[in-house]
């Protein structure tokens, strides 16, 4: 398999993501409506998390655990702690210096709006990290000649980015917000690109400790935006997004199933 066979393949695992991001432009008045699909979207995010958990797992050799052991805790805590930072920067930047009472109701609409695609946007870039490592994986398949296992990988790798689409946007539709096609053509890019970019790479290098720097600074974002998700359900309905959670989370799961079933 040619480099440009195998990067077009690793480009379509990662467009599709972009199947389940039109439901970013879905709105309903139902409040257990938004609760249940900001559920959804955390119960594919702890799946997603899980699978991270096992594929950097497997990554480690006896030889080196240590190495890979520090690789990857060092890549929670930039990814952990590096949205929480970022996004406070977000925060600072987007409230106004000041704001008279009776500016606040006018304003407190356009700031669930941005908050909401900010924790959109952050998930991508989770979602995004992890994508990179899959497609080093891609990659890394073609490059040794494992054909059948590459193309293998990328069916499945298709598979879960579908519903990680949906994952993006489950916290757009619990506030309401209906996202422009740029916004959701960006989230696509930076949910999905990386897949390409590390299909790329994959080509040209192996190595164990950047697949598992990526898997880790996944995992850091992905355990970020789930703790704002559970919090945000909490205040919403708890019941509510615990069925949620369970709905998505055996979505992913079915995906991963399918893959496993394809003998990857």
């Amino acid at each position: 398999m040619s480099t440009g066979q195998t990067v077009l393949l690793g480009a379509i695992a990662g467009l599709t993501i972009f199947l389940g991001l039109p439901m970013g432009r879905i709105r309903t008045r139902s409040h257990r409506t938004k609760t249940f699909l900001a559920g959804v979207s955390a119960g594919i995010l702890v799946f997603l998390f899980f699978d991270i958990l096992k594929n950097a797992v497997h990554a480690g050799a006896w030889g080196r655990l240590t190495g890979v052991g520090l690789t990857f805790a060092l890549g929670l805590g930039v990814g952990l702690l590096g949205l929480l930072y970022v996004s406070r920067m977000w925060r600072r930047r987007s409230i106004p210096a000041s704001l008279g009472p009776g500016a606040m109701a006018v304003a407190e609409a356009p700031d669930r709006s941005r908050e909401a695609l900010r924790v959109g946007m952050s998930i991508a870039t989770g979602i995004g990290l992890h994508n990179f490592s899959e497609g080093l994986a891609i990659g890394q398949a073609a490059h040794t000649g494992e054909v059948s296992l590459a193309l293998l990988l990328v069916i499945g790798f298709g598979l879960h980015n579908a519903t990680e689409g949906f994952g993006i946007v489950g916290p757009l539709a619990a506030a309401d917000v209906r996202a422009t096609w740029g916004w959701l053509v960006v989230a696509g890019i930076v949910g999905g690109g990386p897949t390409f970019l590390g299909t790329l790479v994959g080509t040209s290098i192996s190595s164990t400790y950047v697949f598992v720097a990526f898997l880790a600074l996944a995992a850091g974002a992905i355990l970020y935006v789930v703790g704002e998700l559970f919090n945000a359900g909490r205040r919403m309905s708890w019941e509510v997004t615990l069925w949620g959670v369970l709905v998505g989370f055996l979505v992913g799961l079915a995906t991963e199933l399918v893959v496993v079933a394809a003998g990857v």
